[in-house]
């Protein structure tokens, strides 16, 4: 069965620009005219939102059924722990492009720096200049490609943990309802079937319960008893 999972986008806001590349059209250019804004008047007052409706009662699991599934990236996507984990991912993509985007704005600096006043500088200068754009462009390649494999291992490795901690509970379901066989409904490629049979619900009620459980602080040991005081001879 192949585990869920953990999904993240790997690009990064990092395309290095090439050495001595036109700089943007219209860079100083007249900008174009923006239409005024409009007279703000009062929104209509709109009814409260009626209360959502309870969510529906899972189908009854069917009597005497071998065969259920789970949607394990649905596990994954609405679970606390596959969203913790997620969140891990996501924080590193994010410390990852903003680092990009400081490179890349260094890189268009130095670029800048030499389209618009590279007839000023003396020969020395202007060849250091070339020298680190060059820099900067193989830097900013590496960076990227380095990057991708720290969040593709960051991934793999909660993915990891991910599988460990749900897979004993669907061993549990598969005992507790007496099944021959869990599938995975995508690898599966189930189209139809009783809704009853569908598990996800179950596996992220009890993956969610073991999560809360060992968040909880461990009960604090009740504090030895107070030794009496030696009697003081009188």
């Amino acid at each position: 069965m192949k585990a869920l999972v953990i999904s993240a986008s790997l690009a990064l806001a990092l395309s290095a620009a090439p050495v001595f590349a036109q700089a943007a059209a219209g860079r100083g250019g007249a900008q174009p005219a923006r239409p005024a804004a409009p007279a703000t008047t009062p929104a209509p007052t709109t009814p409260a939102p009626a209360a959502a409706a309870p969510a529906p009662a899972p189908a009854p699991f069917p009597a005497g059924a071998k065969v259920a599934y789970v949607n394990l990236q649905m596990i994954a996507n609405q679970s606390a722990e596959g969203k913790a984990l997620t969140a891990k991912v996501q924080a590193l993509m994010a410390k990852k492009q903003q680092d990009a985007a400081t490179k890349q704005k260094q890189l268009a600096d130095a670029l800048n720096k030499l389209q618009q006043g590279g007839a000023l500088l003396s020969e020395a200068a202007r060849t250091a200049l070339e020298r680190d754009i060059d820099r900067m462009n193989t830097e900013g390649q590496r960076f990227q490609q380095d990057a991708q494999t720290e969040i593709n291992e960051l991934s793999q490795q909660l993915q990891n943990e991910f599988q460990q901690k749900l897979f004993p509970i669907l061993n549990d379901i598969v005992r507790e309802h007496d099944l021959h066989l869990l599938l995975s409904a995508a690898d599966a490629g189930i189209v139809a079937g009783n809704a009853g049979i569908d598990l996800t619900l179950e596996a992220v009620r009890r993956l969610d319960e073991k999560t809360l459980a060992g968040s909880k602080p461990a009960a604090a040991a009740p504090a030895p008893a107070a030794a009496p005081a030696p009697a003081t001879a009188k």
